[in-house]
């Protein structure tokens, strides 16, 4: 049974690195226990420098982060760059929709994960809400990235906030958290721009996604 109550309030917060930003949001930084979204204008708007800071804090401390299906093959040294730890980051590619929803299930109820980036292309309604479930049932920060289109649509998600590039920085609304509504866009002075994404698309094969993944000092998992 869905009750959509029982996901109103996170079970913690992992700080995001921008203290004003951790102001505006409940419990004082990325929701854990939660789904979060993140509503781009476009790809590489600057959402990935939004939450490296938590990433690199959390993979110091010896924590798993996964990521599932992103759009481009991760770029390790940009990441190490940003103090990501890549002993503790893990790829995970999903060849559809369905496969990757799958796939972050199995990832929160495993228990030891404990951030999950994920890239949901068109996901409806009742996939976001499983996916809602699903990090409720842990105690992980889970970020997924929508298109801006998204904003329009229905969603369980405890956390949405959409973002724009303002300047060097970003300008980011949050469309929803627990609580009293934000009261207007907040500027976020975010830290010098990393390409942490390559600009090789999902998928490829199996074998040179190996000889990448070796290359760039990422784990490899099918």
């Amino acid at each position: 049974m869905w009750r959509g109550g029982a996901f109103a309030r996170p079970a913690g917060a992992v700080p995001t690195g921008y203290p004003g930003f951790d102001r505006e949001l409940p419990g004082g930084g990325w929701p854990l226990g939660a789904l979060t979204e993140i509503l781009g204008l476009c790809e590489g708007v600057g959402e990935l420098q939004l939450v490296l800071p938590a990433l690199a804090a959390l993979t110091a401390s010896g924590k798993r982060v996964v990521w599932l299906a992103p759009p481009h093959l991760p770029y390790a040294p940009a990441l190490a760059a940003s103090g990501v730890d890549l002993a503790h980051l893990v790829v995970v590619r999903a060849p559809g929709r369905r496969d990757a929803l799958w796939a972050a299930e199995q990832v929160l109820r495993a228990g030891n994960c404990h951030a999950l980036l994920a890239w949901l292309r068109d996901a409806r309604y009742p996939e976001l809400r499983r996916l809602a479930v699903a990090a409720g049932t842990s105690r992980a920060f889970v970020a997924l990235f929508r298109r801006r289109e998204a904003i329009a649509t229905s969603s369980p998600a405890c956390l949405r906030i959409a973002l724009e590039p303002a300047g060097e920085g970003l300008c980011a609304r949050i469309l929803k958290r627990p609580g009293a509504p934000a009261a207007a866009p907040l500027r976020i002075a975010v830290k010098k721009p990393v390409h942490a994404l390559g600009r090789t698309p999902f998928p490829l094969s199996a074998a040179r996604d190996a000889r990448t993944h070796r290359r760039l000092g990422l784990p490899v998992h099918a």
